[in-house]
């Protein structure tokens, strides 16, 4: 039963890829002329993201603190890194933001189409001229007024605990002089667990939490920056486990 709630789960992805990217192309070249940021096609990608856990059965979600989103700031948007599941979870969050994310993905029919049609921002790991030119990227989309969302941790713990955090998203905020925005996720790692394509059933939660302002980004080195927005989701995730006992 179990593989084919999963067989049925990933044919229902494709299918609505299938139907959705025709769509985003529509809305692409209808606002293109007046949207240069892509507020639109972003807004419309946060539905198709979260249609994948609308669809399946197995899985909720729950969202905490969209009110540390401030309408019309700037952020470097940083996550801890779970699964795969944690992109789909995030656009839960109906906000707007730029993903950066590896080139390879931005190669998947339909759904790395409309990464390239929204502007988000490709990285190949382990390529210097690639993280040259992501920065470059991400600091015309900062000055664009979008923001960046980022994880860390560059890939996904296969362990449940959170990796060692990477300076680049902070030496970004600080380059921008942009504030830094923490979320935490939670069970997403048992929605899809490492190493195959089999959904399980899942209580997951994305947490907003408060933001850091640029006035203190603007005091604080990089290296303080990556270990005090580290340490706070660590100390959230310790202090309210999800999901409860």
């Amino acid at each position: 039963m179990a593989s084919l709630l999963s067989t049925l789960y990933w044919l229902l992805v494709a299918a609505i890829a299938l139907v959705m990217f025709p769509v985003a192309l529509l809305l692409w070249a209808i606002t293109a002329p007046f949207d240069r940021r892509r507020v639109v096609l972003h807004a419309f990608t946060n539905v198709w993201g979260a249609a994948y856990t609308w669809i399946n059965p197995l899985w909720s979600v729950r969202v905490r603190g969209r009110e540390h989103i401030e309408p019309g700031q700037i952020y470097v948007m940083v996550a801890n890194h779970l699964s795969m599941v944690d992109i789909f979870a995030i656009h839960r969050l109906h906000r707007h933001f730029k993903w950066v994310s590896k080139a390879e993905v931005f190669e998947i029919p339909c759904i790395g189409w409309n990464m390239h049609l929204v502007g988000y921002v490709p990285l190949r790991r382990g390529d210097p001229q690639s993280v040259a030119q992501m920065f470059e990227r991400c600091r015309q989309v900062l000055r664009e007024g979008s923001s960046v969302m980022m994880f860390p941790e560059g890939t996904r713990s296969r362990t449940g605990e959170m990796k060692a955090w990477k300076p680049g998203a902070f030496e970004l905020a600080k380059q921008a002089d942009v504030a830094l925005l923490p979320i935490a996720i939670q069970g997403t790692s048992t929605a899809l667990p490492a190493g195959g394509l089999g959904v399980a059933r899942a209580r997951m939660r994305v947490t907003v939490l408060e933001p850091v302002p640029v006035e203190e980004v603007r005091g604080s080195s990089v290296e303080a920056l990556r270990e005090r927005l580290r340490e706070r989701v660590a100390r959230f995730l310790e202090s309210e486990p999800w999901p409860p006992a």
